[in-house]
């Protein structure tokens, strides 16, 4: 039973230190005081703070609880080691075997400690150069990434998309909900290139074409960024295209200009000018929160605008369906010849190649 002894030892600090990695007693005690909040007789007074709360609460839960497993299988652990039977020797074994893989799949979330990796996402996917063939790629990375979201039980609603003259999407933006979202689809952010034979020109001739993927952590408290409201420029417009009744008939439509860096953000899919606002005012405090992670900078002040012709003259991953099939992350070196498979959402390789290469 020595030996049993020492692994259970070793298992106990992989455990530990993967606790501290996710700040594991820090996540329990906000978890208890929110809890504390939500039984308070007047906590649905303020439904919108409240809502806050409970997906708090709820996304909390989501990232302790297979830890809380993991804990109680070790108590368990310890006290079949304690029996010192060697008939039971192999279901130790086996349920220490069973601890390591759960600690292993969960591996992924001990590495996303960034500030904002919790957060759900904000994606937008917009098409660059290669005219219809570009539309056409941006309205299969959506599909890549709505079919990875729903991969990793994630909630996805569509915020705004432009539909393309032909075929595609000039723009699309969605909104991801889920466990660490941001934290493991920040790496998506950049220019993604498509090689193919183009289903649009008659001469079937090779392609290239470009669409730039935006990934934002969403901060939709207020409270989180300071802005001050005279560097804001809003102004209503009547909405054009599909909508609710009344959305062509009222100034419902929303644009939200960031002063200072130029950031502007146009929303009118919703039915009223004051959720076209509130969505619209979430977008902007994200790719604010973006600006300040990408430029280091503390204050809104320091900021400078996006600049958006570097980041289009530059790939961080090629998908080249011809003259052969290989997909190759420029940042990672990571590679993979099953071009299909990731087109059908399954990225996580490409996810955990970048993570562990920050």
């Amino acid at each position: 039973m020595d030996k049993l002894l020492k692994t259970s030892d070793e298992l106990s600090d992989e455990i530990n230190k993967s606790l501290d990695k996710i700040d594991y007693v820090a996540l329990k005690e906000k978890l208890n005081i929110s809890t504390e909040e939500s039984l308070k007789n007047d906590f649905w007074n303020d439904s919108q703070h409240a809502q806050t709360v409970m997906q708090e609460i709820a996304d909390i839960q989501r990232k302790i609880e297979p830890w809380n497993n993991i804990l109680g299988d070790f108590e368990y652990l310890k006290e079949l080691i304690q029996l010192n039977d060697n008939k039971i020797e192999n279901d130790i074994n086996e349920l220490i075997e069973s601890i390591r893989n759960n600690i292993n799949d969960l591996r992924l979330s001990t590495r996303l400690s960034g500030p904002y990796d919790s957060s759900n996402a904000i994606v937008s996917i917009f098409a660059g150069a290669g005219g219809t063939d570009a539309q056409d790629w941006t309205q299969m990375l959506l599909r890549m990434y709505t079919r990875w979201a729903d991969q990793e039980k994630g909630k996805i609603t569509v915020i705004n998309e432009s539909p393309g003259e032909e075929a595609g999407l000039k723009s699309v933006t969605i909104e991801i909900k889920g466990t660490d979202i941001y934290g493991r689809l920040k790496g998506e952010h950049g220019v993604h290139r498509l090689v193919r034979l183009s289903p649009f020109n008659s001469n079937n001739l090779r392609e290239t074409s470009f669409a730039k993927v935006e990934v934002l952590p969403e901060i939709n408290q207020p409270e989180k960024l300071d802005i001050d409201p005279k560097d804001l420029k809003i102004d209503v417009y009547r909405a054009g295209g599909h909508g609710g009744q009344s959305v062509n008939t009222t100034d419902s439509a929303v644009r939200i200009t960031h002063i200072p860096t130029g950031i502007n953000v146009a929303i009118q899919n919703e039915r009223s000018q004051a959720q076209n606002k509130e969505v619209a005012m979430t977008i902007i405090r994200s790719k604010l929160v973006q600006l300040q992670i990408e430029q280091h900078k503390d204050n809104l002040s320091d900021l400078k605008g996006p600049n958006q012709s570097a980041e289009w003259g530059s790939q961080i991953r090629s998908y080249v369906l011809h003259p052969y099939k290989m997909v190759k992350d420029l940042r990672t070196n990571f590679e993979t010849s099953d071009v299909e498979s990731v087109l059908d959402g399954n990225i996580n390789q490409l996810i955990e190649a970048f993570i562990d290469n920050e």
